[in-house]
């Protein structure tokens, strides 16, 4: 059994796309779309910024894919593309002045809400939450945001999986490891109180 056959498959896309074939360039954007959004997931873009980052990797893909020289390795070649136009727009928003957010404080609650506490203790329970978040190591909390924190609905655990650089096999562990190791950093935090 050859098992060149999707090396082969892309390597004739990607020849095809840099050659024009407009048919084979969308072919590779389906393929590779979800690739790119799921790292820019994982640098917790705005979503204006994500799309920048989206709009950005694509175009440089199409700048450069005909000097690609390995097309088997296309998948990484656009991870690594997307993560540095991310790093990008990180580093340009910090540069950023943020702006006033006073008027925060002239929005009106929610009507169901006639306990005047219970933003206070919404707010601190979030605070408690974010701090034992921030205990946690890199890679639990690259792994919680993407599959727990930026999930919408059912998370996709094979683009988490190319945005963490992990076998989609580990994950469900790993994300297991992380929740009760957060779990236990809340419980001691809870007790010093």
């Amino acid at each position: 059994m050859n098992d060149s056959g999707p090396v082969d498959d892309m390597a004739a896309l990607v020849g095809k796309a840099a050659g024009g074939d407009q048919a084979a360039w969308d072919e590779i954007v389906r393929r590779y779309s979800g690739r790119v959004w799921a790292v820019c997931r994982v640098h917790r873009l705005a979503p204006a910024d994500a799309a920048d980052v989206f709009q950005q990797t694509w175009l440089r893909v199409l700048e450069n894919l005909d000097s690609l020289r390995d097309p088997a390795k296309f998948g990484a070649w656009i991870g690594t593309t997307c993560r540095n136009e991310a790093l990008g727009a990180i580093r340009r928003a910090r540069r950023a002045l943020p702006v006033d957010d006073s008027w925060l404080a002239d929005r009106p609650g929610d009507p169901d809400d006639d306990d005047p506490e219970l933003p206070f203790l919404v707010a601190d329970r979030d605070a408690e939450l974010w701090r034992a978040f921030r205990q946690l190591s890199r890679r639990c909390r690259d792994v919680l945001r993407v599959l727990v924190v930026e999930a919408e609905g059912r998370p996709s655990y094979e683009l988490a999986a190319a945005a963490l650089g992990m076998p989609i096999g580990s994950l469900g562990p790993t994300r297991g490891r992380c929740l009760s190791q957060l779990r236990r950093f809340l419980t001691d935090s809870s007790a010093d109180s």
